[in-house]
């Protein structure tokens, strides 16, 4: 990978809590995944984590249950043999207990100090509530539920600041209106394919919230194209919904474009996205990223894709 620049690319403020992104934030759900302590595999994750913690973005986004816990400790080592380049962090998650998906104030702070001891820090800049569906609303928000577990670390001064993280769009926006919350991260809502979050993206932006538009590839739809038949957000994509990429296909060609351009530069060109969460599985997509990035894409491509309509996605909520 060529040398990247000292400072992270493009930086902007998240919201008004006082971090700073950059467009595009990496992603790590598969980073370690499969992985033995001590194997060739790891090693090989390690550098991949390296080269994100050195490469030309702020953040890096894992979670307390991604990869079974391997991302974390993959990061972990990485930041403790080559550290970070300056004004690069990693943000995570807490999440349910794996064994009994209990979610309460306390599984909270287990779940931070898990992934605290694998980051191998004492304390976290952004930290979020993540996929909190093995509990009811009205549990997370009553007294000893996983909300409280949150505005505690925070008050505590063991993270700056903290976030929501999930997908169902009715259910974030009863997260959003406690006003409890710094950040949003919606995922698979805001692409080429669907809009429905953007109600949910303007109650956050409107409270002075941070916001991270993740997935805006859809799982691999927007990626590998309608002839590839692949899943939109981890379900099968409807015929017509692979007849309406086809469309967007054939203006992209018209264009000088190419799918996955446009897919990612609909999330960058949003004034309510701060940043952008792409899952990467080799440091060579980190170059490519950014030379998509940099692609332009012409104003007349919006236009025509505007008149395509509202598109058929597989979302309900």
């Amino acid at each position: 990978m060529p040398d990247q620049p000292h400072n992270p690319i493009d930086p902007r403020p998240l919201g008004v809590t006082g971090i700073l992104a950059s467009p595009i934030t990496l992603g790590t759900s598969f980073l370690g995944a499969g992985t033995s302590p001590g194997s060739a595999d790891e090693a090989a994750a390690v550098e991949l984590a390296r080269a994100m913690l050195h490469g030309p973005y702020a953040l890096i986004d894992t979670s307390n249950n991604y990869a079974k816990g391997r991302s974390e400790e993959v990061l972990g080592l990485a930041f403790s043999s080559g550290g970070a380049a300056e004004g690069r962090s990693i943000v995570t998650k807490v999440d349910e207990d794996p064994a009994t998906r209990a979610f309460d104030r306390d599984r909270v702070r287990r779940s931070f100090e898990e992934s605290c001891r694998r980051l191998g820090v004492d304390r976290l800049g952004l930290l979020h509530l993540h996929d909190p569906y093995s509990i009811t609303f009205e549990e997370a928000a009553a007294p000893g539920g996983a909300i409280a577990g949150m505005i505690e670390l925070k008050e505590e001064g063991l993270v700056d600041a903290i976030g929501i993280a999930a997908g169902t769009v009715s259910l974030m926006r009863q997260y959003v209106a406690t006003e409890a919350f710094d950040v949003l991260l919606t995922h698979n809502r805001y692409t080429l394919v669907d809009r429905s979050a953007l109600p949910l993206i303007e109650d956050a932006v409107n409270l002075g919230m941070g916001v991270f538009n993740a997935a805006p590839f859809g799982g691999g739809l927007l990626a590998r194209g309608s002839a590839s038949g692949a899943n939109y957000a981890y379900t099968a994509s409807p015929p017509e919904l692979l007849e309406w990429v086809g469309k967007v296909e054939h203006l992209c060609a018209d264009h000088g474009i190419e799918l996955p351009t446009a897919a990612l530069h609909f999330s960058l060109r949003s004034p309510l996205v701060d940043s952008t969460i792409v899952g990467i599985s080799s440091a060579k997509r980190i170059d490519q990223l950014e030379r998509m990035r940099q692609t332009d894409v012409p104003a007349s491509f919006w236009e025509d894709l505007e008149a395509l309509g509202t598109p058929p996605s597989n979302i309900a909520d």
